[in-house]
């Protein structure tokens, strides 16, 4: 959930935002005023689901104008553009082990966080104390409530979504990757970009002589394609030796084993491993 002190840059004064694992389930803001599904399987969902949703939004909408005023109270800001934050989620593992988390924050830098287990929130700023103190009072002990519902309305919720979106959550689509070098003032600068593949998680590196040794230069974040998948890319930058190899690491879930794509002259520069694949 996000409040911002007035509307620019176009961020709507108030939006949220609901995510299963990487992938956008839900959206609210303050100018459609209607929850909506952003996920084709949400479409299931009754009529119903999609009232009591927005009605909910509408009133949390309604209380983080509120608090972004109250924020810039206490901060001594009277404008300028400002954001409050709320991110909360549970998770689930397939151990059956489960975790909750919820933290406020305020411009970007974290105000106020949740110990789910004391159940208490703890104030990361000076500012934030007064609410602490007014959260965690006998008589409210919202940290205590907000526990309770992360581990267990908040997890049958969990369960329900993934249930309900399990064929394009547990989507699994190989990587493609492309490796290249620059030569440069007697140095080799080494790129290995991995794209195309679902889910997000990954693990790339470049590794020398078949060890994890090669100090990385440059990664980029995991981005977003158009079409659901992933990229990113790592550079290192190195200086071979008579007799060093340097291999791209791609270890990834879609993978039945983790790739290791050589760079040097034997190989073209661009790889796709479901070509690799076949090879025997």
């Amino acid at each position: 959930m996000t409040g911002v002190s007035a509307p620019g840059y176009g961020i709507p004064e108030y939006s949220i935002v609901g995510y299963v694992d990487d992938q956008e389930i839900v959206n609210y803001n303050s100018v459609s005023r209607r929850m909506l599904p952003r996920a084709e399987w949400m479409k299931k969902e009754e009529p119903e689901y999609w009232e009591a949703q927005t009605q909910r939004a509408k009133g949390n909408e309604a209380v983080y104008r509120n608090n972004v005023r109250i924020a810039l109270e206490r901060f001594n800001q009277t404008g300028g553009f400002h954001t409050f934050q709320l991110m909360y989620g549970c998770e689930l593992d397939d151990d059956g082990s489960i975790r909750g988390y919820e933290q406020l924050r305020y411009d970007g830098g974290e105000f106020i966080a949740l110990d789910t287990q004391t159940g208490t929130y703890m104030a990361t700023m000076s500012q934030a104390l007064i609410t602490t103190q007014r959260l965690n009072s006998p008589k409210v002990q919202w940290g205590e409530r907000k526990r309770k519902y992360l581990e267990n309305e908040c997890i049958d919720w969990l369960k329900k979504y993934v249930e309900n979106g399990r064929e394009e959550l547990e989507r699994r689509v190989q990587p493609t990757v492309k490796v290249s070098g620059q030569h440069k003032d007697g140095t080799l600068m080494l790129h290995c970009q991995v794209y195309g593949f679902h889910p997000r998680r990954v693990d790339v590196k470049w590794m020398k002589n078949g060890v994890d040794d090669v100090p990385t230069y440059q990664t980029t974040h995991v981005l977003p394609n158009p079409d659901g998948t992933y990229q990113i890319r790592v550079s290192a930058d190195v200086m071979p030796g008579e007799g060093d190899s340097y291999s791209c690491y791609v270890d990834h879930s879609s993978l039945g084993a983790p790739l290791n794509i050589v760079w040097g002259e034997l190989y073209p520069y661009w790889l796709d491993d479901r070509r690799l694949w076949n090879m025997s």
